[in-house]
């Protein structure tokens, strides 16, 4: 069985970097054309382009956007700076970045536009490799299970991490597209992840690739470990710590302490420009803050099809909103990467 080929998240394509607009699904197909680097950084602000892999590529194409017509020290170190400045927790793009700024600056002006669109379309598709190697190391993790059981694997998972929020087929969906193409059945439990609910956009890609799935309340996953109705979770990551603590989407942590309750394997699947050897452990990694509003108003369609808004809490109801939360390396069974599985106390092997 093939797994489908997924479309392009990101397209750089000279003066402009053409996206789609991941704040527009599950309810519609939007791309935009992004032309100027302020463009390119409220995109990533804004989370219509999210996911760390993608937020890394988008980040370099806009680096070579902003060298488009004006490549001098100034204009590189402001596309730095305003890219840099855009998301704190995603490590990848500060990865991106740096990897930009090592090739460029060394550069004369004149180089450095045709150099910047090299690196990005190289980071571009180095991703969609990592992608690939992930699904067929987490493969083998669900291909152990299928044999000692029948029926569908069932796997649980937390925001999106799949061809949405990557290059490829995505980081902890990548291994259930493998196992799809291997012809082994794998059902998907979905959490919602409120308040961004990105588990819709999860919803809504594994509905077009045709994976059995079922959309859950982000709180019904404790009793579904507790009823043995899970196999394996399997989240992505937005930073991992040189320790193994890793944050992702707010809510894993809470998946992370109920799979270990109940003995259910926990697994984050990233690729190697998501750890942060900087960083010693979780309590180092930057946590983001954002807007209440987003906690106050829901999205979504009306009875006629239309978009709509509703405010479920009046406008000055004091709100908390971090978008991420830190799993203890303790509470993670292993950690997928492009070059293998590794339990969360291994991945020093990876620094160099």
């Amino acid at each position: 069985m093939s797994v489908p080929t997924p479309a392009p998240t990101l397209i750089r394509d000279g003066a402009r970097v053409r996206i789609l607009d991941q704040t527009a699904l599950p309810h519609h197909r939007v791309t935009l054309d992004l032309d100027s680097l302020d463009a390119v950084a409220h995109a990533i602000r804004a989370m219509q382009v999210r996911g760390a892999p993608l937020i890394g590529a988008t980040a370099a194409c806009g680096v070579a956007l902003a060298l488009h017509d004006a490549a001098d020290d100034a204009t590189l170190e402001h596309a730095l700076t305003v890219l840099g400045a855009t998301r704190p927790t995603a490590v990848n793009l500060h990865w991106a970045l740096d990897r930009m700024a090592r090739v460029l600056r060394p550069l004369p002006p004149e180089a450095r536009f045709e150099a910047a669109a090299r690196e990005a379309d190289a980071i571009i598709a180095e991703d969609i490799a990592t992608n690939a190697a992930i699904g067929q190391h987490g493969l083998a993790l669900i291909a152990d299970i299928a044999a000692r059981r029948p029926g569908p694997v069932r796997v649980m998972t937390h925001c999106n991490a799949g061809w949405l929020a990557t290059l490829g087929h995505g980081t902890a969906l990548a291994p259930v597209y493998a196992a799809q193409a291997a012809g082994i059945a794998v059902e998907v439990w979905v959490s919602e992840t409120r308040p961004r609910n990105q588990g819709l956009l999860t919803a809504w890609e594994l509905r077009e690739a045709g994976i059995a799935h079922r959309l859950i309340a982000d709180n019904a996953a404790g009793l579904l470990m507790a009823r043995g109705e899970v196999d394996l979770v399997i989240t992505g990551a937005d930073r991992v710590a040189a320790n193994g603590d890793t944050a992702n989407k707010v809510g894993t942590y809470l998946k992370a302490l109920a799979a270990a309750d109940n003995g259910v394997p926990f697994y984050i699947a990233a690729p190697r420009s998501t750890i942060d050897f900087a960083c010693p452990d979780g309590a180092a990694i930057p946590i983001e803050e954002r807007d209440g509003d987003e906690v106050r108003v829901l999205h979504g369609l009306d009875t006629g099809g239309g978009t709509a808004q509703l405010r479920i809490a009046p406008a000055d109801t004091a709100v908390g909103n971090p978008a991420f939360d830190v799993t203890p390396a303790a509470h993670i069974t292993a950690i997928i990467t492009e070059h293998g599985v590794f339990a969360p106390g291994a991945l020093a092997t990876l620094a160099s």
